[in-house]
């Protein structure tokens, strides 16, 4: 039986990053891509030699091209332009357009049955565009955003109660960046609510460190952006899909009258599956049956995560 095969293109931080996590992972073989002569091919060489130091079989080729690509079971788009300090997402939308329109026009070309992951910023327009140009159900082009936003979140919140991670629940929902949504009042650590364990003050000022989290790192480190996160964000729901976990995530899917929103990618929870962002099997409605958001409101263009707020309750979305 033939391996599986995922491609990630881009081989800057992120994606060789990614890359290393997945080969790691040992259930897929990873092709690299990035149009710099030498620099996938050199990573992934360099990939290839540390499978007998951790212990994976993986194949990891790097490439410029995409004959390589061909009959890939899930494709990763890291490509485009990193933001620098000052920067806001939204200020690369014109130079990563063009970029991801390219990636993704010649991984369809080779792998038509895969699923994208988008991870190129802006996120939600990147993925709103992946999704046009490749023409492929809504199920099998995903954002990954809240995953990331969602682990930030969580890490403030464990460091502020000097706590584990692990016993952190939360979640961050609409878009990625300025109108992103924490919900703190449906946090929990060890199923007690934040709001009896931290002052509100200190809540409010973990939330606005979680909106500005890429950019506190961006800021830092002067050159570049953060990829130890973001790319740990997409190995875990590359997992829940290759492994079929049916794991609920956060993740940017468009939405055809889910919360109201239609025609957006929205950040939402989500169950990830082999076959992408997947229906409930135990339900037949349009929605997961696993909890209701009661009377969510219309969703405008300019205003892509205000109703996040105002939910009392979650419920994933299917496609």
């Amino acid at each position: 039986m033939a391996r599986s095969k995922i491609t990630v293109v881009g081989a800057g931080n992120v994606g060789a990053t990614l890359a290393q996590r997945l080969a790691e992972r040992g259930y897929a073989d990873i092709v690299l891509v990035d149009i710099v002569e030498g620099l996938p091919q050199g990573k992934a060489l360099d990939m290839l030699e540390a499978g007998p130091i951790v212990g994976y079989d993986s194949t990891i080729v790097g490439t410029n091209g995409y004959e390589e690509t061909a009959g890939s079971s899930l494709c990763v788009i890291t490509s485009g332009v990193p933001r620098k300090p000052g920067m806001s997402r939204d200020d690369l939308v014109k130079t990563n357009q063009n970029i991801v329109r390219g990636v993704t026009q010649e991984l369809v070309r080779r792998s038509p049955d895969a699923i994208l992951i988008v991870v190129s910023n802006p996120l939600d327009a990147m993925a709103q565009l992946a999704y046009e140009v490749s023409k492929f159900p809504r199920a099998r082009v995903i954002g990954m955003a809240g995953v990331l936003d969602t682990a930030r979140f969580r890490t403030f919140i464990a460091q502020e109660l000097r706590v584990s991670v692990r016993d952190v629940q939360a979640y961050v929902l609409g878009g990625h960046g300025d109108t992103m949504v924490p919900l703190a009042r449906m946090c929990t650590v060890a199923g007690i609510p934040i709001s009896k364990l931290i002052k509100p003050d200190r809540i409010e000022a973990i939330v606005k460190r979680t909106r500005d989290g890429g950019a506190e790192i961006v800021n830092l480190l002067k050159s570049g952006s953060a990829y130890y996160a973001p790319s740990a964000a997409v190995a875990e729901m590359v997992d829940a899909i290759m492994l079929d976990r049916k794991q609920i995530l956060p993740c940017a899917v468009r939405l055809e009258g889910e919360y109201g929103i239609r025609d957006l990618f929205v950040g939402v929870p989500v169950k990830l599956g082999a076959g992408g962002a997947e229906r409930s099997s135990s339900s037949s409605s349009p929605r997961m049956n696993v909890t209701h958001c009661s009377d969510p409101p219309t969703l405008s263009r300019n205003s892509s995560a205000s109703w996040a707020s105002k939910s009392a309750r979650l419920y994933p979305v299917s496609c």
